[in-house]
């Protein structure tokens, strides 16, 4: 389900970016129906253009497509896509951070490792 987050991201980014946790977590299926523009703006409470903007750039990044007279559906490999892009978003952003932080620190990549592999919640 759809929630808002406190970020400093727009409201638009953030509906397209839960959109896209939807599909990854398999509450949108290629090519079903996501969510209407008019059921975001309501579940929000946003204005109809800003949610037309979230579902605008899903469709640019070819996550969705139109079916006319219908709404909007799931691209074929959209989840696939989506996990291509937040890989690379974490490759570059948080393990870059994590090991740049490591070395100011001047924790040892051997003991990084270990840090890591003990981890409780990931197997």
């Amino acid at each position: 389900m759809l929630t808002v987050n406190n970020t400093a991201a727009p409201i638009f980014i953030q509906i397209k970016e839960n959109i896209k946790d939807d599909i990854m977590c398999g509450v949108y299926s290629a090519n079903e129906l996501i969510i209407s523009t008019t059921q975001i703006a309501k579940l929000y409470s946003v204005n109809p253009a800003t949610a037309m903007k979230s579902v605008s750039l899903l469709q640019d990044e070819g996550i969705v497509y139109k079916k006319r007279g219908i709404g909007m559906c799931v691209a074929e490999g959209a989840k696939d896509m989506i996990i291509a892009e937040r890989t690379k978003r974490f490759y570059e952003n948080s393990v870059s951070e994590i090991i740049t932080e490591a070395k100011k620190l001047n924790i040892k990549k051997q003991d990084l490792l270990k840090i890591i592999s003990e981890v409780r919640d990931y197997d």
